[in-house]
């Protein structure tokens, strides 16, 4: 059984930046891919950035040059650095993960069979 979970989220103004983090628990196979998504009040959610375990990395267009995503391979954490945050940026954040994928770093929430429980994200402006 693996477990994510999320931290990092605040309330932080417009150009400002946050530093999401997912640990994992549980058995984590070398061949993998995670990411994170986002889901605002009364919006669908959305793929946010990707990585696989060959270190591709995928971003939706929204959020290039904005927002990185990273992981330390030793421990399977994942990160997220938000720079340049912008109002429409609010929105719960998870973070997902599944095993030996064939997609690459997808930003398709239905390839994803683990979820975390998310952390918040408020940008005022």
């Amino acid at each position: 059984q693996v477990q994510l979970v999320e931290s990092g989220g605040g309330s932080v103004q417009a150009g400002g930046s946050l530093r999401l983090s997912c640990a994992t628990y549980g058995y984590f196979y070398s061949s993998y891919c995670m990411g994170w998504f986002r889901q605002a009040p009364e919006k669908e959610r959305e793929g946010v950035a990707a990585i696989d375990s060959d270190g591709g990395t995928s971003y939706a267009d929204s959020v290039k040059g904005r927002f990185t995503i990273s992981q330390d391979n030793a421990k399977y954490t994942l990160h997220l650095q938000m720079n340049s945050l912008k109002p429409e940026d609010t929105a719960m954040y998870y973070c997902a993960a599944d095993f030996f994928t064939v997609f690459g770093p997808s930003l398709n929430d239905y390839e994803y069979n683990y979820w975390g429980q998310g952390t918040q994200v408020t940008v005022s402006s």
